[in-house]
């Protein structure tokens, strides 16, 4: 047993180690869950999240995962805690995705599981995991329909089911929840590989018992049975605490540092839509207001963002702009009013379409919020979502079974008052990996192409922005592919005199078929034609055809001089995807070999 710890000011040192303990409990999850998990999406390219909740539903600590998860997965806590009540018994573990729930986007599934004290029989903490699935039903495979216009065609919608109820597993409840009520909507199908979800939901469940065990008695961790149930509490509550200090002297250093008490910045999606942001300081306490009023209404597509996404992208940034090792928690917000305008795209209506809120509205709040604090230039602002798969509703109706694939794309990050940018990176609020070639083209009838850095794609300057990359996939039987992505119109900015970085692009390499009427005595000599599908779109592709994305770079900082061009010279000479001919003219060429 470790010695007695003082209660009152906390020991610094002991603090220190109880974040780590904390922190290892989430870690442990998430290994756990990456053990026994089988999908692509958790498994291998890690797009899942698991940390650790006061009984209040407050984040205490998490390992570093996926940061839109992690600020808004509390969210998702305090609405079951409020919907049960003190009806939650040890054994139970609850499911949901809802954005009215908590949620981010209906393919981030989050398990909740409450931690009970043996003696007291009271919730002392909340294990959670939240994980993306490639396919949870909808009108396309993936569930991540670039087109949809409202909720019910984005798959299933769940406020909260006990997935299980006094250890009993309730698959005819999944069954319901998952394949029967969203088929019911027309034109979209229910979960297209229920047996890997259902997969995946238990390696959730799986994680959080995981948490469970180490909090109580399992060593070597064993948290309360080292130090005892009121420590942990007292020391659970100082590590916000501290955070909460942090924050607050980090806004008394902004207005240090730019002699000013408001802030304020602007930046618009694709189609036109602005993010407006008025932050106002008040220095002697360390408090901040931040008003998001004057950004855009409700948009007729998905890119409305629920207010949990915005409450994760804020908590990032505060965490992100901090100079100390501690644990993102609840803590950073505690010193923040967040204002957020009704009817707006932040603050979307029960049945708006979200599933691109999540992804791309909340990296361009990011940048907003950066903006205004002066802390760096815009990132790639995108996470260049790709799906593809088949299977769902034939044309009778029937609801077939099938695939889904989906993955993010890395681009350049912006560079900073002493930085470069960072090249071919998952910027800000998204932290996964790409799928890595070898599982791709075993497991999918794809092959990869090309993927590298996009040279020349960073913004020049003083520090130049990261370089985005190229990534080029063909099929090799007829599916249904799908793109959703932003700053194809619009280029992340510079700061400070720096350039911007290249808009994105997305090409369909189309081959021509006599079939389709593509080929005429004028073309004939063709194979390819290329066809700019645009930011948001979804094409029916036959074997052979190709999808060549080109991601965003980031902004740049400052003006170069002398010194920096040659910089900026050494940091792309010899290196990148180096286009030669139009896409098509390319992929002829290599099918000729």
């Amino acid at each position: 047993m470790a010695p007695p710890i003082p209660t009152g000011k906390p020991d610094p040192i002991i603090l220190t180690l109880f974040a780590n303990r904390f922190m290892s409990v989430a870690e442990a999850m998430g290994r756990s869950l990456q053990q026994t998990s089988i999908s692509t999406n958790i498994k291998e390219r890690l797009d899942f999240s698991c940390a650790l909740f006061a009984p209040d539903g407050d984040l205490v600590a998490n390992a570093p995962f996926i940061p839109i998860h992690l600020g808004s997965m509390s969210f998702a806590v305090k609405y079951q805690m409020n919907l049960y009540g003190k009806d939650l018994k040890e054994g139970d573990v609850l499911m949901t995705n809802s954005p009215h729930a908590g949620g981010s986007h209906l393919p981030d599934i989050t398990i909740i599981t409450p931690v009970f004290d043996p003696a007291s029989k009271e919730i002392i903490f909340f294990t959670a995991s939240r994980g993306h699935h490639a396919d949870i039903g909808g009108i396309l495979p993936g569930s991540m329909p670039p087109t949809s216009v409202n909720i019910f065609e984005e798959g299933a919608e769940i406020i909260s089911f006990k997935i299980v109820d006094g250890g009993i597993f309730d698959h005819k409840g999944l069954i319901e929840y998952m394949v029967e009520k969203p088929s019911q909507y027309p034109s979209s199908s229910g979960c297209r590989n229920i047996r890997d979800v259902e997969s995946d939901l238990k390696a959730q469940i799986a994680a959080n018992h995981k948490g469970i065990q180490l909090i109580h008695a399992s060593r070597p961790l064993q948290v309360v049975a080292d130090y005892g149930l009121p420590t942990v509490q007292e020391y659970m509550y100082h590590i916000r605490a501290n955070a909460e200090a942090a924050v607050r002297s980090l806004l008394r250093d902004v207005v240090a540092r730019t002699g000013t008490r408001v802030l304020s910045a602007i930046d618009y999606l694709d189609d036109g839509s602005p993010i407006s942001l008025k932050v106002e300081i008040d220095e002697e306490k360390g408090s901040a207001v931040l008003d998001f009023e004057g950004t855009g209404w409700e948009v007729r597509g998905n890119l409305n963002a629920p207010i949990s996404v915005v409450h994760s992208a804020v908590i990032y940034c505060m965490r992100a702009m901090l100079d100390l090792d501690i644990p993102l928690n609840a803590g950073c917000l505690v010193p923040l009013e967040i204002k957020i305008p009704p009817r707006s795209l932040l603050s979307p209506s029960r049945t708006a379409a979200v599933c691109g809120g999540n992804v791309l509205t909340s990296q361009r709040i990011v940048d907003v919020v950066l903006k205004a604090f002066h802390a760096a230039a815009a990132s790639q602002g995108c996470t260049n979502n790709l799906t593809f798969g088949a299977g769902g509703k034939d044309k009778d109706g029937n609801n077939i079974a099938g695939w889904g694939y989906y993955e993010t794309i890395a681009g350049g990050s912006g560079a900073g008052p002493d930085w470069h940018g960072t090249d071919g990176v998952h910027t800000h609020i998204t932290n996964t990996r790409i799928g890595d070639v070898e599982i791709l083209e075993r497991r999918y009838p794809v092959l990869l192409h090309q993927f590298g850095l996009r040279n020349g794609s960073g913004g020049t300057g003083k520090f130049r922005g990261g370089e985005g990359v190229v990534r080029e996939l063909e099929v090799l039987e007829p599916m249904q592919v799908s793109i959703m992505s932003e700053r194809r119109t619009r280029q992340p900015y510079g700061m400070e005199g720096g350039g911007p970085g290249a808009l994105g692009r997305n090409t369909w390499v189309k081959r021509l078929r006599e079939e389709d009427g593509d080929l005429t005595k004028e073309n004939a000599d063709l194979a390819f034609r290329d066809i700019n599908i645009g930011g948001k779109a979804t094409v029916w592709m036959g074997k052979g055809d190709r999808l060549v994305i080109e991601t965003p770079g980031g902004g740049a900082w400052g003006v170069a001089d002398n010194e920096g061009e040659k910089e900026n010279s050494k940091r792309t000479e010899g290196r990148g995807w180096e286009p030669r001919g139009s896409v098509a003219e390319r992929a002829a060429a290599q099918a000729s070999f």
